[in-house]
C-alpha cells in the first residue's frame, strides 16, 4: 500500500512494502580508489601486531561487502562522498580500536536481549553483543541485518565475528539504514545515530571527542574538508 500511496504517512521508517520513493541518483565515485590499500592498512598498523582483528579486517573484504551497497560514498559530490568515507572509518576505527577489536570488550557478560522486540524474538543461548566493524548489537539488528544480508541474525550471531564479508556487511547494513540518511546534517548527526543515547547531549563527551578526531583526520588524508556541526 505505502508504494502506491507515496504519503509519508505509510512511507516512512518501518514501511513493510519496500521503499516508496527511489534512491537518489549516484555520482560516478570509485569508492576503492579512495579506500586504497595505504588509507585502510594506515588504520590497520595502528593497531597492536598481537590484534585478532588483524588478518580478519581486510581492504578485499570491505570492497567484496561493497558490493551489496552501491548507494555508500556515491550520493552528492565527491566531496561528500569522502566526507561519508571519512565519517565510516572514523565510526569504525573508534569502534574497533584500528580494527583490533572483533567482538566487543566484556561483551558475553552483558545482555542486549530487548524483549519487546517481539519480531525478532532472541534465543536465550546466544549473545548479541557488539560484533564486526561498527560492533552491531541488540537483536533488533541482529534479526533484520541477518534477513537483509542472508544469515540467521538471531540463532547464529556469531558469524558476525568469524566471516570477515558477512562482518563488514553489518556495518554497512547499519550504516545504511540508520547513518548515511543524516550524513548531511554534519558529523554531530552520524555520532547521534550510532551512539547518541549514550554520548550525545553531554552524555560522554570524551568519547564524541574522539570519534570527531578520527574524522578530522581522515578527512585531512582525503583531501577534504569536515564541513559544520561536528559534535553532538
Amino acid at each position: 500500500m505505502c508504494c502506491v500511496l507515496r504519503d509519508e504517512q505509510y512511507c516512512g521508517t518501518g514501511c513493510q512494502e519496500g521503499p516508496c520513493f527511489l534512491p537518489p541518483p549516484t555520482n560516478n565515485v570509485d569508492v576503492s580508489s579512495i579506500v586504497t590499500d595505504a588509507f585502510f592498512n594506515g588504520i590497520v598498523d595502528q593497531s597492536d601486531a598481537g590484534c585478532e582483528g588483524r588478518g580478519f579486517y581486510t581492504r578485499a573484504a570491505f570492497l567484496e561487502a561493497l558490493r551489496n551497497y552501491g548507494q555508500f560514498a556515491r550520493v552528492g559530490s565527491e566531496e561528500d562522498s569522502r566526507r561519508e568515507i571519512a565519517a565510516f572509518f572514523a565510526h569504525v576505527t573508534h569502534e574497533t580500536g584500528h580494527f583490533c577489536y572483533i567482538e566487543e570488550i566484556n561483551g558475553t557478560s552483558r545482555d542486549y536481549c530487548d524483549e519487546t522486540s517481539t519480531q525478532y524474538p532472541c534465543n536465550p543461548s546466544k549473545g548479541y553483543y557488539g560484533r564486526g566493524p561498527i560492533q552491531l548489537s541488540w537483536n533488533f539488528n541482529y534479526g533484520p541485518a541477518g534477513r537483509s544480508i542472508g544469515f540467521d541474525g538471531l540463532n547464529n550471531p556469531e558469524i558476525v565475528a568469524t566471516d570477515p564479508v558477512i562482518s563488514f556487511r553489518t556495518a554497512l547494513w547499519y550504516w545504511m539504514n540508520n547513518v548515511h540518511s543524516v550524513i548531511g546534517q554534519g558529523f554531530g548527526a552520524t555520532i547521534r545515530a550510532i551512539n547518541g543515547a549514550l554520548e550525545c547531549d553531554g552524555g560522554n563527551p570524551a568519547t564524541v571527542s574522539s570519534r570527531v578526531r578520527y574524522y578530522t583526520q581522515y578527512c585531512d588524508q582525503l583531501g577534504v574538508a569536515t564541513g559544520d556541526n561536528l559534535r553532538c
